[in-house]
């Protein structure tokens, strides 16, 4: 077996791996006095320890199968931190999972990133059954509607029934709420055999509250001299910092080289603090790079910091990553369409014309400026990047389920501007996103829900009533009385996808329509613009509020063509900017040579 070499020349080690002569079991516990090994149905074994803090054993008799757990200091009884699968639950035995047998002979080679049309859902209210087999089933539609990748929130394993999965406590093993690894398995072949990519989102900034035990074991896997909103912050710094990184990237490559995803969403990654001479995000996306040569692997972020030299490009591909999630377009967006001002779209509330711009033609919205909510600058210049190397939407989980009702666009603007929304997200040359249902304006909410227990229970619901207390809507007790409790399990439901009206509501099958006629003039129009590379983009306010009007943006090509895009986002008619000549690729609205009117849209493909 040939493994690939980490700290100081040993080879890297991932939990209970199945070797020649049995299981070989590895536990990093440098702050353990002893570690013995709970084999289900035998008596405990001791465990050696190496100098690094590796407790090791090869078990004879261990098999695929195996149930297993580990007693600390002849006391503490874990699960495998580095457990595969977990098929009762994160505090109930590991299972030993023959992981090579996973790999595929020839694994998927993947879509260009330009191609890439991301549909983001949750495998537990996505589907009525809410599990991967769910997912699966209704793969057929994502192809027709024009989808190109599927991406999984989080599917780590986490405590209980029901999570948004990013409180995960066991980073390899996908959630058995879900299905057993061999059914996520057939889910991302089944994709595959559409020509569907399936990247998943994973978070590496913290771990969740409960039935997390690393600080009993690996005090040092946290650094006390960083802090987050979670609690101390992952260590990546130091030789303790190094074993940790080891197993992120582990981690990040089981889920690429095992399960065969073909990209990963790098969650919250301004919190991943580390001051070491090289990042840990660098070494991250150099490792992944250079282990999976000939696949074509995309990596996206998010990324409050906006650091535009984590996407930089090397001979026209991605250096490090290949795309950020685009929030400042979002939040200016979101603005412009429902009015709202309160949180964070306060620091977008003052321009956000400008802001949109901005964002369409150099990505971020904040390059460096003060950010408001922080009083301190935010962001890098970001104007040499191309397009594609921000992801735009509408709506995402967060944007929805952060709220404290969790509604959707669809509930708090007009068909008319939801109709704007959609051509804008989807008809310029960023990467479009859309979020489960999004397609046809379904108004099911999405709210966020957990199945903590105990006190962790009661601080989550205390936490997200005091979160919606400065807003004019739950300023009072009674009106915070109104937002559902996370740990509910009526809240989980009440976020699951209903089917019924998405294939047989004849508002649903408008905007389904609408959504596929979209996406077959992006596939044949748009991709082939960004294949041949864009070198400048241009944009003109148009009105004189900058909350109440439209804009003119401008994308040229390689090849001299020019890519407009005209919207009047306010309430009253604006003159006709000059189009460009050629050919019209989508106009919402009559046509009037003189008038933008409200609420209109016009695609144009031309010479400027």
């Amino acid at each position: 077996m040939i493994q690939r070499l980490g700290l100081a020349g040993h080879a890297r080690r991932r939990g209970a791996e199945i070797v020649d002569h049995g299981v070989s079991f590895n536990l990093w516990a440098p702050t353990a006095r002893s570690v013995e090994l709970l084999e289900t149905g035998r008596p405990p074994q001791r465990m050696s320890r190496d100098d690094d803090g590796w407790y090791q054993m090869l078990n004879p008799t261990a098999h695929a199968g195996t149930r297993y757990q580990f007693r600390i200091n002849e006391d503490l009884i874990v699960p495998d931190p580095a457990s595969f699968f977990q098929p009762d639950d994160v505090g109930a035995p590991s299972e030993v999972i023959d992981m090579a047998a996973l790999q595929d002979p020839i694994p998927y080679p993947g879509r260009p990133w330009a191609e890439a049309v991301i549909y983001e859902l949750h495998v537990g209210t996505f589907s009525e059954e809410g599990t991967y087999a769910g997912v699966e089933k209704r793969l057929p539609y994502l192809r027709d509607l024009g989808i190109t990748a599927i991406e999984l929130m989080p599917i780590n394993d986490v405590p209980g029934r029901h999570n948004w999965g990013y409180d995960g406590v066991l980073l390899n093993a996908p959630n058995a709420r879900y299905g057993r690894p061999q059914d996520l398995k057939r889910l991302l072949r089944a994709a595959h055999a559409l020509d569907i990519m399936v990247y998943l989102d994973v978070v590496y900034n913290h771990f969740g509250p409960q039935l997390n035990y690393l600080h009993a074991y690996a005090e040092d896997f946290f650094n006390k001299r960083h802090t987050t909103g979670w609690g101390p912050a992952v260590n990546l710094e130091g030789r303790d910092g190094a074993f940790v990184r080891e197993f992120l990237i582990e981690n990040a490559l089981m889920w690429l080289r095992d399960y065969g995803f073909d990209g990963l969403r790098f969650d919250a990654v301004h919190a991943l603090k580390d001051d070491s001479e090289r990042h840990f995000l660098i070494e991250l996306a150099e490792t992944i790079r250079h282990e999976l040569p000939g696949r074509r692997v995309h990596l996206m972020l998010e990324n409050e910091a906006n650091q535009a030299h984590l996407l930089d490009r090397r001979d026209g591909r991605p250096r490090y990553y290949d795309a950020q999630w685009g929030d400042d377009f979002h939040n200016a967006l979101h603005v412009l369409l429902t009015g709202e001002d309160e949180g964070y779209y306060r620091a977008f509330a003052d321009k956000p014309l400008e802001h949109l711009a901005r964002s369409l033609t150099e990505g971020f919205a904040y390059q460096g400026e003060v950010f408001a909510l922080h009083n301190a600058p935010r962001g890098e210049p970001s104007a040499h990047l191309p397009p594609e190397a921000t992801i735009f939407f509408a709506q995402n989980h967060d944007q929805i389920g952060n709220r404290a009702l969790g509604e959707r666009l669809s509930t708090l603007v007009g068909p008319e501007k939801l109709e704007q929304a959609m051509a804008l997200v989807l008809l310029n040359p960023h990467i479009p996103m859309l979020f489960m249902g999004e397609e046809a304006a379904v108004e099911t909410p999405f709210l966020f829900f957990a199945d903590w227990t105990g006190e962790a229970a009661e601080l989550t619901r205390e936490g997200r009533r005091k979160e919606f207390s400065h807003f004019k809507a739950f300023s009072t007790p009674e009106m915070r009385a109104r937002i559902p409790d996370p740990c509910d399990e009526s809240t989980f439901q009440a976020s699951k996808l209903d089917w019924a009206s998405i294939e047989g509501s004849p508002a649903c099958a408008h905007f389904r329509a609408l959504t596929t006629r979209l996406l077959r003039i992006r596939r044949e129009r748009i991709v082939p613009l960004i294949e041949q590379g864009f070198v400048s983009g241009q944009r003109e306010l148009l009105g004189d509020h900058p909350r109440q009007g439209g804009l003119d943006v401008r994308w040229q090509t390689k090849t001299r063509e020019t890519l407009q895009l005209v919207a009047n986002f306010g309430d009253h008619p604006l003159p006709m900017p000059e189009l460009v000549r050629g050919e019209c690729l989508w106009q919402a609205g009559p046509a009037d040579e003189q008038i933008l009117a409200p609420g209109d849209i016009i695609v144009r493909l031309g010479q400027a």
